[in-house]
């Protein structure tokens, strides 16, 4: 068993969600959040910033800690424990390109329905609807304009 930890983000703009749209060699194709991999030294926020920024080149700001989605996947080797910590996170812009060098093709900001039928894997969509009923919640307390983490 190999354990594995991942971060990533719900980013929001204007009440749209950033998502990725990956195709590798058409094996593995879909929607998704971005995240990626914690690197050694580094800690779970600034992972989940970076891979935002490395993956769409989106600018984000991290608000609130959403939680974190469990998974297992084989590999021809072995089998893979992942844990990926989510964090709600506030956009400056539209502004996406998505990463090639990861097999991101298109990225987008979507309306929290499409985007919700758009995620490819359940997880997600589990962690897209507790981060965008807290940015629902904290926009109906005029919170969400406030940028500071918590």
């Amino acid at each position: 068993m190999i354990e594995a930890t991942s971060c990533g983000g719900v980013v929001i703009f204007r009440g749209k969600i950033l998502l990725l749209y990956k195709n590798y060699k058409n094996k593995y194709e879909g929607w998704v959040l971005p995240k990626g991999t914690v690197e050694p030294g580094e800690e779970f926020k600034e992972t989940a910033l970076r891979e935002v920024r490395e993956e769409s080149g989106a600018k984000a700001t991290i608000i609130k800690y959403v939680g974190k989605s469990e998974y297992t996947f084989a590999i021809p080797e072995d089998t893979v424990e992942k844990e990926v910590h989510w964090y709600l996170m506030m956009a400056d812009s539209y502004y996406s390109k998505p990463q090639k060098e990861e097999f991101f093709v298109d990225s987008g900001f979507y309306k929290y329905h499409e985007a919700y039928h758009l995620l490819k894997f359940a997880n997600e969509k589990q962690i897209l609807e507790r981060a965008y009923n807290e940015y629902l919640e904290m926009k109906k307390t005029n919170h969400w304009n406030s940028r500071k983490y918590s």
